[in-house]
């Protein structure tokens, strides 16, 4: 049974380049850290590997509980200013998602994923990361197709400069009032 409506013949979307080549990447960055391991038993022990992998593991998670710590701590210190009651300045709340990321790869075994988790420990290469991954979300947002989410952003941003929400309502009249019981075009 049909419907009158012509069923749209659309084309499959492009799949973007990261989709593309993220599992070549996984896979390729998993064949380096099992060699990487396999040199390092080689040159020392495997008991020396299974230390490394041991300590890598508790190392990335005491720095996500501390992370994890600092966080809470400043939430309460943001509910607490909120609620009107004087708070002790603290720790900004910066860095704490890649300092969990770091702790995360230092987690994962592996001495490439060990190395790059230490780097994201590091505050002066915390910021250019956080610096690089904020402008490639802006450029993101600017491009965005229309109907988009990054375009609603963006409508947003355009219309509401001062971020205030007004409330409204759009009243209608019921009765046509052109002849021929039309109803009039809405201006905006």
């Amino acid at each position: 049974m049909t419907t009158g409506v012509p069923t749209p013949t659309s084309s499959r979307p492009r799949r973007s380049r990261l989709r593309t080549f993220l599992p070549l990447g996984v896979a390729v960055w998993l064949v380096l850290e099992i060699w990487l391991l396999t040199l390092v038993a080689r040159a020392t022990s495997g008991f020396t590997v299974f230390l490394l992998l041991v300590a890598g593991f508790v190392l990335g998670a005491a720095v996500i509980k501390r992370a994890g710590r600092r966080a809470f701590r400043n939430l309460s210190q943001t509910l607490q200013q909120a609620q009107g009651t004087a708070a002790s300045p603290g720790e900004s709340g910066r860095g704490n998602g890649l300092t969990m990321l770091g702790g995360l790869l230092l987690m994962i075994p592996g001495l490439i994923s060990d190395a790059i988790g230490l780097l994201l420990l590091v505050p002066p290469v915390q910021k250019i990361v956080s610096r690089s991954a904020q402008g490639a979300f802006e450029r993101k947002v600017r491009l965005a197709t229309p109907g988009s989410v990054g375009d609603a952003f963006q409508q947003a941003r355009m219309h509401r400069p001062d971020g205030k929400v007004v409330q409204g309502e759009v009243i209608r009249d019921e009765s046509p009032s052109e002849p021929g019981g039309h109803y009039p075009p809405l201006n905006r």
